[in-house]
């Protein structure tokens, strides 16, 4: 693709780094076959190529009107174009720069901007989003269905008291997940110490800051970054791993390095961090041990995140574990294709989310599973907002 970036942006490292991934597309257009939202609207600006022409012009203009904002907003940012893309366009990283300059040059409705400013101010922060989950609990019955879907349902999940072990792994506990399925980690503490691993938690850890840096939140997004970077650190030479068991937060983690490589007092730490971070089928592969399956359960339904195949690139992992466990995994067609929850997406875009998780649980539940099992407090709690009988929870809470 041939571009003409403004010089003054082009010298920057952005600029440059804008000006790569644009070149390195082919217009294939191999990429909206596998873009839910293209497939739903049929729409080019709504695909992935459609989505680079816009940046382009935008970046090329310097100007971000209301076209350009209605289609960006529109992407999940599931990455599944990465995944089928012959050039390796780093679509994903082009979606951020633009999104940055969208929000720093575009213009957004007052409703529009309250609600991404009260998102970026409220979620990350522990206290207050309890505060706010609260609240919500309280008057769930009167909220219409979209937000009542966005109040979390409080789960108590106390952590049981182990003993010291020689072998310790560092688990992070998310903001939106300590909330919403504490029960995760809590199985995962169990699971390891039976097997002589303790379980450590940092009580310090902030946000992983995926939230700000999908709504092109560039400070919040940074100040964030350093602010969790600076709590793992002390941890990092005293635990094997650190263990993220919500993909959505893995993949943004494993990121550090790329996010804040202009960084020069955070560039090195970032990369420490990211060295250690694992996703939980990464770490309980690794350990090369066997695993129960729990009773009540025989027949599963895998969803795989977006954040765990198409952006940790991490696929037939969780299948092992829980084939080797005993279970029998059903057969689920397109695979590939996102949910609909995507962070924030759900809230923002809910239409388009709850078409989405309706042909997504369509096609989880087609061979009739006792359980439908995935990786991502996200992807969890919105498919558990669905319309199915079928219960969903986070796979490591199939193993015994």
């Amino acid at each position: 693709m041939q571009t003409k970036l403004p010089q003054a942006f082009k010298e920057t490292k952005t600029g440059q780094r804008a000006d790569e991934i644009l070149r390195s597309c082919v217009h294939c257009g191999l990429c909206n076959a596998t873009c839910p939202t293209y497939q739903l609207l049929g729409d080019e600006l709504d695909g992935p190529r459609g989505r680079i022409y816009l940046i382009k012009e935008m970046l090329e203009s310097e100007q971000a009107d209301t076209v350009v904002q209605t289609h960006l907003d529109r992407c999940l940012t599931c990455r599944a174009c990465e995944t089928a893309c012959p050039s390796g366009v780093a679509y994903g990283e082009l979606l951020e720069i633009g999104r940055d300059f969208l929000e720093e040059h575009g213009k957004r409705g007052l409703i529009d901007s309250a609600m991404r400013r009260w998102l970026v101010s409220v979620v990350p922060d522990i206290v207050r989003f309890k505060r706010w989950s609260r609240l919500g609990a309280a008057f769930r019955w009167i909220l219409p269905r979209i937000l009542r879907e966005q109040v979390p349902r409080h789960r108590v999940a106390t952590h049981e008291v182990f003993e010291t072990r020689e072998r310790q792994v560092l688990v992070l506990q998310g903001c939106v997940q300590r909330m919403a399925t504490p029960q995760v980690n809590a199985s995962l503490a169990a699971l390891l110490d039976s097997r002589g691993i303790e379980v450590i938690f940092d009580d310090e850890e902030n946000c992983c800051g995926s939230l700000s840096l999908h709504l092109g939140n560039t400070r919040q997004t940074r100040t964030t970054f350093a602010n969790n970077i600076d709590a793992l650190l002390p941890f990092l030479d005293h635990v094997e791993a650190v263990i993220s068991t919500a993909s959505g937060c893995g993949v943004t983690l494993k990121d550090y390095p790329r996010l804040l490589g202009g960084d020069a007092s955070y560039f090195s730490k970032a990369c420490r961090v990211a060295e250690k971070v694992v996703d939980v089928s990464e770490y309980l592969s690794q350990l090369g041990l066997e695993w129960d399956k729990v009773a009540e359960f025989r027949r599963v339904a895998w969803h795989a995140p977006c954040t765990l195949q198409h952006g940790q690139g991490i696929t037939g992992t969780v299948e092992r574990l829980l084939q080797g466990a005993g279970y029998e995994l059903v057969p689920v067609r397109d695979s590939h294709i996102c949910c609909g929850s995507a962070g924030t997406y759900s809230l923002l875009q809910p239409q388009l989310a709850r078409t989405l998780r309706k042909q997504k649980l369509a096609a989880l539940s087609e061979q009739a599973p006792d359980v439908i099992a995935t990786a991502n407090v996200g992807c969890q709690t919105h498919l558990s907002n669905g319309d199915e009988n079928v219960p969903v929870v986070h796979w490591l809470e199939l193993l015994r």
